[in-house]
């Protein structure tokens, strides 16, 4: 758990695993993605995409799981974690560009949230080469490994972003998108223990396995971000680690009306 106005560690739990432990972030790369590209004006939020839940990349089985529904807007897409979405999304990409779009938020690089001791890993990124290769690494499968610290910078900057430009279509197609997905789209597990949050969840599978780990990833609470929350689970996927977040901010000590510096 990490406070978002200082950017200083405020629990942990296995804190050097957490440091070293490289892994897909799989879905959890999606709203970092999307927010960028529509702040940059790459992409367009009411543009729409059908989604009929089947989706194979290079051997990579990746069918949607939510409900059957009319095409997905960004904010829908975000809602569901709509891979047919996002791998349209992928298309749209110049080369280079997703590295571009990442590096900035802290994702691949070191975050020091271990102590100037600790053996901290660092992301791995493969610039992808190919328009399937895209979609893999949009969608977090394959091309990009990043630790549970890694990422919970990354949304630290996201919830930074969101506040200092809260007018923008991005902040608010994201926000909204993660509002719903922590509420009742595929991240619902994370708001049963009462507290309403900002939230995404991922699966993937590991390189040298086919068991899936699971993440998720949660700004709270909603209403005025002041913590971001990561749960990995090893093996599981994210809606297990969404039920165990929801568990944690349940008990932790949040007040929803205090203001960020």
């Amino acid at each position: 758990m990490l406070d978002i106005a200082s950017g200083r560690l405020l629990a942990s739990h296995r804190l050097d695993e957490a440091a070293r432990t490289l892994a897909a972030p799989g879905s959890t790369l999606k709203p970092l993605a999307l927010y960028a590209l529509v702040r940059a004006g790459r992409w367009n939020p009411a543009h729409r995409v059908a989604c009929d839940r089947q989706l194979v990349v290079a051997g990579h089985r990746l069918a949607c799981t939510h409900p059957p529904a009319p095409p997905f807007d960004a904010q829908q897409a975000l809602t569901w974690s709509c891979n047919n979405y996002f791998a349209a999304v992928a298309r749209s990409l110049e080369p280079g560009e997703l590295g571009h779009l990442l590096r900035p938020t802290g994702l691949l690089g070191p975050t020091g949230l271990a102590g100037k001791d600790s053996l901290e890993a660092v992301a791995e990124f493969r610039e992808p080469n190919s328009p399937d290769a895209e979609e893999l690494a949009l969608l977090g499968v394959d091309g990009v490994r990043v630790t549970p610290l890694e990422l919970a910078t990354a949304y630290r900057w996201l919830a930074l972003e969101l506040a200092a430009h809260s007018d923008s279509d991005a902040s608010q197609v994201v926000r909204a998108g993660l509002e719903d997905s922590a509420s009742f789209g595929m991240a619902g597990q994370a708001s049963l223990g009462g507290v309403a949050v900002l939230g995404k969840t991922g699966t993937a599978e590991g390189v040298a396995s086919s068991r899936t780990h699971g993440w998720f990833v949660g700004l709270a609470p909603a209403q005025n971000p002041q913590v971001v929350i990561v749960v990995f689970l090893p093996e599981g996927r994210g809606a297990d680690a969404a039920h165990v977040a929801g568990e944690l901010l349940a008990n932790a000590p949040i007040n929803a009306n205090r203001k960020r510096p």
